[in-house]
């Protein structure tokens, strides 16, 4: 056989393994994916097919490993079989009629109930966050559960790193989770759990990708939430990670960037709840089930108190629950949304709801960054602004060099949404979050204050000046607008 005779043969097999895999992608790809990622993943392997199907092997499965859904399902029977026929909620005249399904909907979805006789209390100062916790870690008897998508030991963070250390003198149990890509982004992450072992805390990294160990997931499914509960009694959830606020990035502090943040302080029964999510997380990176911080979600007779409900999301649910909770109050506003997403990067589902209520009459607000922090996410985000403003949305920009990370929505002057959960197909597919859905207008009221400050420092964008962008600002946009579809 002549060497031409080789190469006409090698051409031939690969030809065929690359008609084999464009086939096999008709088939496998679209298969329980929504159109647009099922679009933009056959349109990768379709132009690059075995570059494509590398990344598709590497992050085309937005679900976690069988073990792990194991394990959700089964905190989540717990916490259905442990709550069944609890109703603490007052159906009085300021409950919306709208609102019993959207909670009967989370309750299927998530597992946790609403649950009456709560205290939430938002919080935005982002160091004074920090020195407020260390407070409540003082108060600490039992146990103190820390889960922070990033943590880092740092001058800002001294103080919640010196409590903790109290804690564990006095003999509290201090149990830590932080995620481990986002770990090994950071600055002094060595130093950082070198720390954690010195005051005494026990520590586990998660969704650790360690191949060589036999821990592997897909390797940008992250753990986004940031939790910390004490006793089960005093609990904090919200947008803001346990590092400096500048992330301590050259970069960052080059561009004088600074992240602005909110955070949720809860009491009550809700806390009960709260620390049932760390706990499928610590069973989930552990074998260890924390039966005995199991506290029951007991009720209270404040009758100012609020009705709070949890709603845990990501890859090892079935649904993606924050997305339908999101749509669900979108759809149920009567007279006005308000939305503050660092990352704005909506699907169809998300784009229809929004200039929907628009077309309703409704009025729809939309606070995001003046500037980015992720070019490509940035990017994506900017071009979905013209449609949003032809539809009658209202953006505000978060004046540089803040980039305003906090996450939350209110609907009309009822109920409000907090938690980790961006607005983009992330948040909404491959990270796991947290999000705490309170109804009562005194929460909202704080809400309202909080978003009349981010317009203190923010400006208007007004359709006549978005359409003088520069060219090659929109082919930008769209190009990144194509990538955010590869979930």
């Amino acid at each position: 056989m002549t060497q031409g005779d080789v190469n006409f043969w090698i051409t031939i097999i690969l030809l065929l393994i690359d008609f084999a895999i464009r086939v096999a992608a008709i088939i496998i790809v679209p298969r329980n994916r929504r159109p647009s990622s099922a679009l933009g993943w056959l349109l990768a392997i379709f132009f690059i097919p075995f570059i494509g199907v590398i990344l598709f092997l590497l992050i085309g499965s937005p679900r976690l490993g069988r073990k792990r859904r194991r394990r959700q399902a089964e905190i989540n029977q717990f916490i259905m079989d442990s709550t069944e026929g609890m109703s603490t909620v007052k159906h009085d005249k300021s409950w919306p009629a709208w609102l019993d399904s959207i909670v009967t909907m989370n309750r299927n979805l998530g597992a946790m109930p609403m649950i009456g006789g709560n205290s939430a209390q938002m919080q935005i100062d982002y160091e004074k966050n920090f020195l407020d916790m260390a407070a409540d870690i003082d108060k600490a008897k039992n146990y103190v559960h820390v889960e922070f998508y990033i943590l880092a030991a740092d001058s800002t963070t001294e103080p919640l790193f010196q409590a903790m250390e109290r804690a564990v003198q006095r003999g509290v149990k201090v149990r830590v989770l932080f995620d481990h890509i986002a770990g090994k982004r950071t600055v002094g992450y060595k130093e950082t759990k070198k720390r954690l072992t010195a005051i005494g805390a026990e520590w586990h990294l998660m969704l650790p990708f360690l191949p060589l160990e036999g821990k592997y997931e897909r390797p940008d499914l992250r753990n986004h939430r940031k939790l910390l509960i004490i006793d089960s009694k005093i609990g904090w959830m919200g947008s803001q990670n346990l590092i400096d606020s500048s992330y301590l990035k050259k970069s960052n502090i080059k561009r004088g960037l600074h992240w602005k943040d909110a955070m949720v302080r809860l009491e009550g029964p809700i806390v009960a709840g709260l620390n049932a999510i760390f706990i499928t997380d610590w069973y989930s990176e552990t074998d260890v089930l924390l039966t005995r911080e199991a506290a029951p979600l007991s009720t209270t007779s404040n009758k100012n108190a609020l009705d709070c409900q949890i709603v845990p999301s990501g890859p090892g649910f079935a649904s993606e629950n924050n997305l339908r909770m999101f749509l669900a109050l979108m759809y149920s506003a009567q007279e006005k949304i308000i939305i503050t997403s660092p990352y704005f990067v909506p699907d169809e589902s998300l784009m229809y709801a929004i200039t929907s209520a628009c077309q309703r009459g409704v009025r729809v607000e939309l606070f995001v960054s003046e500037i980015g922090d992720q070019a490509l996410v940035y990017h994506a985000q900017r071009s979905y602004y013209e449609a949003l403003l032809r539809a009658g949305v209202v953006i505000w920009l978060y004046k540089a060099p803040t980039i305003l990370h906090s996450k939350h929505m209110s609907i009309d002057d009822e109920v409000a949404v907090i938690g980790s959960s961006n607005m983009d197909m992330r948040s909404f597919s491959l990270n796991l979050e947290v999000s705490l859905m309170v109804k009562g207008a005194s929460f909202v009221k704080q809400m309202r204050e909080v978003e009349d400050a981010y317009r203190e420092d923010s400006r208007a964008l007004t359709l006549d000046e978005w359409m003088q962008q520069p060219l090659r600002s929109t082919v930008l946009d769209g190009l990144a607008r194509l990538t955010s579809s590869l979930q």
